[in-house]
């Protein structure tokens, strides 16, 4: 529980110091910052360096985290955000989800979406080549851990639709391996409750380079579980990422009470549009 608490304070400080900085003097120019989130109202995707450098910063200086573990959390939490934040700041937006990335490429096109998921790809591979298992790492639990890591990035990514709903999920996913001790759960963890109230209060939000960073440190955090637990834990995320692409995961919550509560949790209220007079009034 020590090693929990450290890692999620850490986090939080971390976060909360690197989004003061960086709101203060932005990289490059403020406005290659902002977007217009879903109100059509101004963001800044600051939050997303902030979670990065919060979490990151944490697992590395956490204690009783593994050598190896503590460097492979750090690289795929800092390739994940690099990534991120190259699609935030390049990308077009015109093609979405894998298969529109895919099906560009196939045409020749290289987007930025692209390069993302293959990279990310890779920065998974890599993490979870350095991490290993607990006892003996064979390629195949290689390949589980780095397919793991790039899915949880691209799923957590699928999420920040709606203030706060990436950083709910996220806390939900990383809770259990915070309770257990696990530095690489509890420093993004306790980075993303950090900002959890300028993602709700609609001043920010996470962008690519925050959740991505967010979805693959929670997926590295399993690296060292059981083999059938990681299993059962990336047929989960696989079947998310797949059914991303043909259901609307807003839609979903929507419709659904229990889930559509707690999206609304903490989130201001949805505008309702005034009734028009009509003639007879």
């Amino acid at each position: 529980m020590r090693k929990a608490v450290a890692g999620t304070a850490l986090g939080a400080a971390a976060a909360r110091a690197a989004y003061l900085l960086l709101t203060r003097r932005p990289p490059r120019e403020e406005k290659l910052w902002l977007r217009t989130n879903h109100r059509g109202e101004p963001v800044t995707l600051l939050e997303g360096p902030a979670f990065v450098a919060g979490a990151v910063t944490a697992v590395a200086v956490a204690p009783g985290v593994p050598a190896r573990m503590r460097v492979a959390a750090v690289f795929a939490g800092t390739a994940a955000g690099a990534l991120g934040a190259y699609d935030d700041l390049a990308g077009s937006g015109d093609s979405r989800g894998f298969k529109g990335h895919l099906t560009a490429l196939a045409r020749g096109e290289v987007t930025t979406g692209a390069v993302k998921i293959l990279g990310i790809g890779a920065a998974g591979l890599v993490a979870a080549a350095i991490a290993g298992t607990k006892g003996r790492a064979t390629a195949f639990d290689i390949v589980v851990n780095g397919v793991l890591v790039a899915g949880s990035a691209n799923l957590a990514n699928l999420f920040d639709l709606r203030p706060g709903r990436a950083i709910k999920v996220g806390a939900l996913a990383g809770l259990p391996g915070t309770l257990s001790g696990s530095a690489v759960a509890a420093a993004p963890f306790g980075a993303a409750l950090a900002l959890l109230p300028e993602d709700l209060g609609e001043r920010a939000m996470l962008g690519d380079a925050g959740a991505n960073a967010l979805g693959a440190l929670l997926g590295l955090s399993a690296a060292r579980l059981p083999r059938p637990v990681r299993l059962g834990l990336l047929t989960g995320v696989a079947a998310l990422n797949a059914a991303s692409e043909v259901v609307s995961f807003t839609k979903v919550i929507q419709a659904t009470p229990a889930l559509r509560w707690a999206d609304q949790l903490g989130r201001r209220p949805v505008a309702v549009p005034e009734a028009r007079p009509t003639d007879t009034e």
